[in-house]
Formats: structure tokens, C-alpha cells, sequence
């Protein structure tokens, strides 16, 4: 049963460069097809310019195209079996479990969550499946025969932040609209914004990040050599609170930020815990959330 009085962090992830090395696709699915990553995506790109189709469902129509003109179709648990693939960077397998008994210690809950333009069914088949209270990603609609007929969900940048509203309502089922655009006060939201932190790798998580920055939240990108040079970009434009290598072993520079800011969260909760009760006892009104008290 939930804690309803334990305030909880929630980390947001991207998931293609951010913890695993490249985009998932190309580890194994494309090579199946016998082609090269960027012979698919440059005919997936090409596709989706052409006929002014988002991205997102071009390269999920490219990989049901290619697949059966080749005469490799795949069902999803061809998808799931490729997630094995994936190659995380060092100490991600690790993050999750410290991360939450660190959280333990501050008196928070650490809830991890996946937001990817990239595909459910390969992330399923990684590791660190299940260290995610939700994996909000692309996911094709199989038919009867296991056959992907149509996109279940298409998740591109900017439709990420719908996600990001959902996990502050707590409203995770993806088909409730309802709930989710029902008027809800700040102080029954389930995460408020300034308790988020969202890791991303670049300009596909620019929109999320905007929103971490501008509703109290933290937002980090982090790096391989290839990309540094455009998060350095993303840190001087301020669309990122912070920018580190994608290295996730404990003690590293992301390693302790990420600890000093949940740290700093857990406390800006108990300061407001303690207004609160304050406010109870002389019989004044309660501020709706943190943000009011404690502005960044």
C-alpha cells in the first residue's frame, strides 16, 4: 500500500543515448533486416519528409515496410528478445536500487520513470525493465496473429510532456484523458513539478526540460563525446540545470548531484510539512504547494 504521506522524487528518463548507448533500434533489430542504421533511418527520414509524416510513426511505418519486403516479418516478442541487445552505459544496471535506498534516507520515495520516442516492446526486453513504475514509449498494436498493424503509441518530442502531466496527476493509464484534464488543486497533485528530475541527451528532450525549468523541476543532460559539444550548447542557452558524461556508477559527478538534489528536495518537503502544521495550529491557510513557500 502506498504511503500517502511520503513525499515521493520522481527521475524522468529519456532512453536512446541518454541510458543506453545509440538508438535502441540498431542493435539488433535493423541488422535482421540486413541493413546498416543509417540506411534505415535515412529512408525512414527521407519517407517521412516526403509525405509529411510525423517522425516518430515514419520510422515505425519503415520498420513494418522493411520487415516484410524483406520477408522478415516480426511479432512483439521478436521485439522483446532484441531488447536484450541494449547496451547500457556504466552503472545504470545499479542506479535505480541505490538511487531508492538513498531516497530512504532522506524519508522520500524514488520512482523511475521512462518517457522515449523509442519503442516499449525493446525497452521490456532490456535489464532494467522493471525498475520503472511506467515506460511511456512508441508501441505498435499487434493483430490476432502477433503482426504490428497499427502504432498503439506514438511518442514524439513534444507529445513527451503529456507524460510529464500525467505523472504529476498520477493519471499513468494513457487511454484517460478524462482524469488527466480534470481541474485538480496543486496540493492533491500526486508529484509536483518541483520534485522531478528529468535526464535527457539533447534537443528531442529540449520541451520536457523547459518544463522541468519552468515549473521548479531539474532538468540534466547528459553526454558521450560524440554529443558533447551540443549539450554544452543546451547548458549555455540555459534549457539544462546541469550537463555530465553519461556515467552512472556511484560517486561519479551525476552520481552526487543527483543525491545533493533529492537531498534538497526531501528537505524543502519537511520545511513545508512544518509551515503547514504551523499554519494548522493558529488556524490559517495552508499554501497550496511548495513552489509558494520556497520559490527557485
Amino acid at each position: 500500500m502506498e504511503d500517502k504521506h511520503r513525499p515521493i522524487v520522481a527521475l524522468l528518463y529519456d532512453f536512446d543515448k541518454t541510458l543506453c548507448t545509440t538508438d535502441m533500434q540498431n542493435y539488433s533489430f535493423i541488422p535482421s533486416l540486413g541493413m546498416m542504421p543509417s540506411e534505415f533511418w535515412e529512408e525512414a527520414n527521407t519517407f517521412g519528409r516526403r509525405n509529411r509524416i510525423d517522425g516518430i510513426l515514419a520510422y515505425m511505418y519503415t520498420m513494418i515496410r522493411e520487415s516484410e519486403r524483406k520477408g522478415r516479418p516480426f511479432s512483439r516478442e521478436d521485439l522483446v528478445e532484441k531488447g536484450k541487445s541494449v547496451v547500457l552505459f556504466p552503472g545504470v544496471e545499479n542506479w535505480f536500487r541505490h538511487l531508492n535506498a538513498f531516497g530512504e534516507t532522506q524519508g522520500v520515495r524514488v520512482e523511475h520513470y521512462i518517457i522515449s520516442s523509442g519503442l516499449r516492446e525493446i525497452i521490456e526486453g532490456s535489464s532494467i525493465r522493471d525498475e520503472f513504475k511506467e515506460i511511456y514509449a512508441s508501441e505498435f498494436y499487434y493483430d490476432e496473429t502477433g503482426r504490428p498493424v497499427w502504432p498503439k503509441l506514438a511518442v514524439n518530442f513534444t507529445a513527451k510532456t503529456q507524460f510529464v502531466y500525467r505523472i504529476n496527476k498520477g493519471v499513468l493509464d494513457v487511454s484517460d484523458d478524462k482524469t488527466l484534464n480534470d481541474s485538480m488543486p496543486d496540493n492533491s497533485k500526486r508529484v509536483p513539478f518541483q520534485n522531478m528530475i528529468y535526464l535527457g541527451d539533447g534537443l528531442s528532450d529540449v520541451p520536457c526540460m523547459k518544463m522541468m525549468r519552468a515549473y521548479g523541476g531539474q532538468a540534466i543532460a547528459v553526454y558521450q563525446e560524440n554529443n558533447r559539444m551540443g549539450v554544452e550548447d543546451l547548458l549555455a542557452k540555459g534549457r539544462v540545470d546541469f550537463m555530465f558524461p553519461a556515467d552512472y556508477r556511484e560517486g561519479t559527478a551525476l552520481d552526487v548531484t543527483v543525491k545533493n538534489i533529492i537531498r534538497e528536495m526531501a528537505i524543502r518537503d519537511l520545511l513545508w510539512e512544518e509551515n503547514a502544521a504551523q499554519r494548522r495550529t493558529i488556524g490559517g491557510d495552508v499554501l497550496p504547494n511548495q513552489v509558494d513557500l520556497f520559490q527557485h
